[in-house]
């Protein structure tokens, strides 16, 4: 069963398209993540199917509704965690968990219960007294994802919410998310870590408003037509600029201390082992990342064509 269903979305502002006729669809119980550079349309995609940006043409329905005409049923089935930490700085973790449970009508036993579940579950019980001003990075991030699910939502929207969060944090974060997809919650999730990428279900590839792929981790992967060569240098970057030299190299990226080579149409993988003779070459399964490079780049080549 399908929870989010976008057929030709488009948002245009003057005579720029943030958002150009996008089609997809989240299954219930789905991480789904839309990854692209900054610029893309992430953001402003999420803000439309949040209801909180108006549509230009097309449609979208969440949790069975229409964007466009029950904005106010859509916000009562989802959660939606913006980039920016909007929480109250001068209140404790305590008292903005108490201040948005009461925006969301939440009293007594049940609120209390739920209080607890959430501060166990992300591990801040001894930081309950703590000024929000004063958490971590991932502890405000943290914050912010329990006063999101406070009502219980059906559907979480969250819009890069690991930017700029320490690696320990990230990983804590996605353990969490992980645990409530296992109790039924849907995740929609912009990022601009691959890595956060490989965790979903299913990503979706967005580049200038326009989504260019999506399908699992796995499949996005093996879909490539080109061929990926890693080159194992004892100098990776020095070894780099020696490809980018070649005429038969389409294009070198750095992966680690590792380089993935893409050759160009006909040419011989062995003009890798003549320029570099004490390196290791293999072919490799493409990193998600070589697979957004790859198909950007092609996509643009088609248009200069």
């Amino acid at each position: 069963m399908n929870v989010i269903e976008v057929e030709n979305l488009t948002r245009t502002f003057g005579a720029h398209t943030a958002v150009d006729r996008l089609n997809l669809t989240v299954a219930a119980g789905e991480v789904f993540g839309l990854v692209g550079p900054d610029g893309a349309g992430k953001t402003t995609t999420l803000r439309m199917l949040c209801g909180l940006m108006n549509i230009t043409s097309g449609s979208a329905r969440v949790a069975g509704f229409d964007v466009a005409g029950d904005a106010r049923q859509v916000k009562d089935c989802i959660g939606y965690m913006a980039q920016k930490f909007g929480l109250y700085g001068d209140l404790t973790v305590e008292e903005n968990l108490l201040f948005y449970a009461d925006l969301f009508a939440i009293t007594g036993s049940a609120r209390d219960d739920l209080m607890s579940r959430l501060l166990r579950m992300t591990r801040m019980e001894s930081f309950r007294a703590r000024p929000a001003a004063k958490l971590s990075g991932g502890m405000k991030q943290k914050l912010a994802l329990m006063c999101t699910l406070l009502h219980r939502p059906r559907i979480l929207f969250l819009d890069e919410p690991t930017n700029g969060v320490d690696p320990v944090s990230r990983r804590d974060f996605w353990a969490i998310l992980s645990g409530l997809v296992e109790d039924g919650l849907t995740v929609f999730v912009t990022t601009a870590y691959m890595d956060e990428a490989e965790r979903c279900d299913r990503v979706g590839l967005m580049d200038r408003g326009r989504l260019i792929l999506a399908d699992t981790p796995a499949a996005l992967r093996k879909s490539l037509p080109e061929t990926c060569y890693e080159v194992v240098d004892a100098d990776a970057r020095a070894a780099r600029e020696t490809l980018r030299a070649l005429d038969a190299v389409d294009d070198v990226v750095l992966a680690g201390s590792r380089l993935h080579v893409f050759l160009k149409p006909g040419a011989s993988v062995d003009s890798l082992r003549h320029a570099l003779p004490d390196a290791g070459v293999r072919t490799v399964l493409p990193s998600l990342e070589d697979v957004f490079i790859a198909t950007v780049r092609r996509e643009g080549q088609r248009e200069a064509a």
